[in-house]
């Protein structure tokens, strides 16, 4: 298989990577899209093929085209694959069919059924459940990752690790409102506190709360692209709508969520911050919502085995055997245009 790995955010290359390793493992011939504006921050420079050239791409005639976004050209040779950037099944676009895809791997039962019914609605493209590949390194490297957060524990004299990850979007984020009192928690719970921030938080926002990191020495901002290894060492976190706690729940953690809007809430969700450090000391205690989060588990991804990457290839090479490889993909005139803004005319 000729593979096209297809980057247009930073939070893409954590979630492909577990795939690139698959394809790897199989002996296929692997390209990452990445524009050149992000390139440098790219972190496995060394392990792949990359290139900010749509022409290298259509010179490179892939067989499939793995997209954890939401957009493609649909001019480039392959399958165009959707793979997903999140769990969060309410956020608005989730389940909207852009008609660039002709694969959906989806994550688990809630979402498959979502997308089986608009696949006999549009007729143009069919959906297979694989679970999702950026978790496979959340079930994979679990001792690693626990050593790290016990010497860390450890080194600062601390009982619990809390990770704060706060979604980006100014009508959605807590990260504004209730950060008086995420540096009270770290200043009055026995814990250290981890900080990650979405690639496209307001950067004035990100400073503040680095400035007032750097006045203590149990906070700290991760600056790591991939959250994954951060959710596995933490014990407990705090957020607000971001799709990062359906991650954080698949490990069956207690959250807590400041003024959440998702669909499903089966953790503790509070309206505002001002009991937070009085609810967070609870629900370390108490975890009231154990027995809740297994219904999330269940529907949003009930893999647990680290393999949904080789389920997600064995999908695309069932579905290139079943239907041969597509030249380009037939869209509407708007869907054209908006390829063509975004990635320029197919070149000749």
């Amino acid at each position: 298989m000729k593979a096209v790995l297809f980057c247009i955010n930073p939070y893409a290359f954590g979630i492909l990577k577990p795939l690139h390793d698959e394809l790897c493992k199989r002996g296929a011939e692997i390209i990452w899209y990445i524009p050149e504006k992000i390139q440098s921050e790219f972190p496995f420079k060394t392990e792949a093929k990359i290139t900010g050239s749509i022409k290298d791409l259509l010179d490179y005639k892939s067989d499939a085209i793995f997209v954890p976004g939401n957009e493609v050209p649909h001019y480039l040779r392959g399958v165009k694959v959707q793979v997903f950037h999140g769990l969060a099944g309410e956020k608005k676009g989730h389940f909207r069919i852009r008609n660039y895809f002709d694969l959906y791997l989806t994550q688990g039962p809630y979402f498959t059924k979502r997308f089986q019914e608009l696949a006999l609605k549009h007729k143009d493209f069919e959906t297979i459940e694989t679970g999702w590949c950026k978790l496979d390194t959340l079930y994979q490297n679990h001792s690693s990752y626990k050593d790290e957060r016990d010497n860390l524990l450890l080194e600062h004299g601390k009982k619990n690790l809390v990770l704060f990850a706060p979604t980006f979007s100014p009508a959605l984020t807590c990260s504004v409102s209730a950060k008086n009192e995420i540096f009270k928690l770290a200043d009055n719970e026995n814990v250290f506190l981890l900080i990650k921030f979405h690639d496209l938080m307001n950067p004035l926002v990100a400073q503040e709360y680095k400035e007032m990191a750097d006045l203590r020495n149990n906070v700290r901002i991760v600056v790591d692209k991939n959250i994954i290894k951060y959710m596995v060492m933490s014990d407990f976190m705090i957020s607000d709508t971001s799709s990062v706690v359906y991650e954080f729940i698949l490990l069956n953690k207690p959250v807590i969520t400041i003024n959440s809007h998702s669909e499903h809430i089966n953790w503790c969700n509070i309206p505002d911050h001002s009991n937070l450090l009085q609810v967070f000391s609870r629900e370390l205690k108490e975890d009231n919502y154990k027995i809740a989060r297994q219904n999330t588990i269940s529907q949003y991804h009930p893999y647990t085995d680290g393999n949904s990457s080789a389920r997600m290839v064995d999908a695309v090479e069932a579905y290139i055997e079943r239907n041969g490889v597509p030249e380009e993909r037939k869209i509407n005139i708007y869907r054209r245009y908006r390829m063509n803004k975004m990635f320029g005319h197919k070149p000749i």
